[in-house]
């Protein structure tokens, strides 16, 4: 009897049963039936395996003494601590110093380059010039291509104290030289405008991407209405681009305990004990660890430290945009 046979009168008729594929032969049809995406993955997944996974076990040696004649089998065979190197990061407040630094050096980052690369997009957008528009996002994005090396050769240059460009020029009008590299109340100035001038060209192709990707039929609708460009940018596009806002900033919230250590180390230097209450973050603090004490595992420790307070950021950080926001949510 067939389906419509089987149904009674005054009834919708019932449609057969789908047999649903689980368990090892569904996922082996899955894989058969998407093998080029999975192919296409495969560089990443490979990556990631290499780099992310294949590391995992030396996470051990925050929870040993860890003995260098060992070797590398000296991961697992060195006495175990338990949680002492933490304790000792605790006991002398370094850990503390560590966090507060490099969690407010990198709110200060994110904050002030998100709003300058959102007002940088903006003005991109109002050039009424094809040709201007692309010679000043071309200039802007230069800096990113400069490495960290040389932008520390750069600010050897403007800071020293003898024969620096600034303090040349300070002298030169009747002032005193000021001491950059003993002084760690400009470091925080100098820091956040170095980030920005690297950072901002880059981090506005993202936004102005998005204010390309408005209807321009709203914006010739709301200047028909008498609207000038303040109040577009107000009404239509901060709007709109606000799930752009969201979802860079979620992404940003994961790396919040990772500092750049490449601009800390080549601008400041890993050994400054002067700065180090100011400029000190948790990259520098496991650079010394390793390289001028050998203390593996109080690095180790610090790095298992940063990866799980950066996953609970995230997770905390999405569970509120999800709360507030739900579209706007990662996962």
């Amino acid at each position: 009897m067939n389906m419509t046979q089987s149904a009674k009168p005054g009834t919708l008729p019932v449609p057969p049963k789908v047999r649903k594929q689980s368990g090892w032969s569904g996922f082996c049809k899955n894989m058969r039936q998407n093998k080029l995406l999975l192919i296409m993955c495969l560089p990443a997944i490979v990556f990631f395996f290499i780099f992310s996974y294949v590391p995992m076990p030396g996470i051990f040696l925050a929870f040993v003494d860890y003995k260098y004649n060992l070797g590398i089998l000296g991961i697992f065979t060195s006495p175990f601590v338990g949680f002492k190197n933490f304790e000792a990061l605790m006991a002398n407040g370094k850990i503390w110093i560590l966090t507060r630094n490099t969690v407010l050096y990198n709110l200060v980052f994110l904050t002030t380059s998100n709003i300058m690369q959102i007002a940088v997009a903006l003005m991109l957008n109002e050039i009424a010039s094809r040709w201007f528009r692309k010679v000043s996002q071309t200039i802007m994005l230069l800096p990113h291509f400069i490495s960290w090396v040389v932008v520390g050769v750069f600010a050897g240059s403007l800071l020293n104290t003898d024969k620096g460009i600034i303090n040349s020029l300070i002298r030169a009008s009747g002032g005193e030289g000021i001491n950059f590299y003993a002084n760690p109340a400009y470091w925080p100035w100098i820091l956040t405008f170095v980030n920005l001038w690297k950072g901002i060209g880059y981090g506005s192709i993202v936004y102005f991407a998005a204010i390309m990707g408005i209807d321009a039929e709203i914006m010739e609708a709301a200047a028909i209405d008498g609207a000038n460009a303040w109040q577009r940018i107000r009404h239509i596009m901060l709007p709109l681009l606000k799930n752009t806002f969201i979802m860079l900033l979620l992404f940003s919230v994961g790396g919040i305990l990772r500092g750049n250590f490449g601009m800390f180390y080549n601008i400041v230097g890993a050994s400054n004990a002067v700065l180090q209450d100011s400029t000190d973050i948790i990259e520098t603090f496991v650079f010394r660890a390793l390289m001028n004490n050998f203390n593996f595992s109080q690095g180790s420790a610090v790095s298992l430290y940063q990866s799980l307070f950066g996953c609970l950021l995230v997770m905390a950080s999405n569970a509120l945009v999800r709360r507030l926001e739900p579209d706007a949510a990662l996962f």
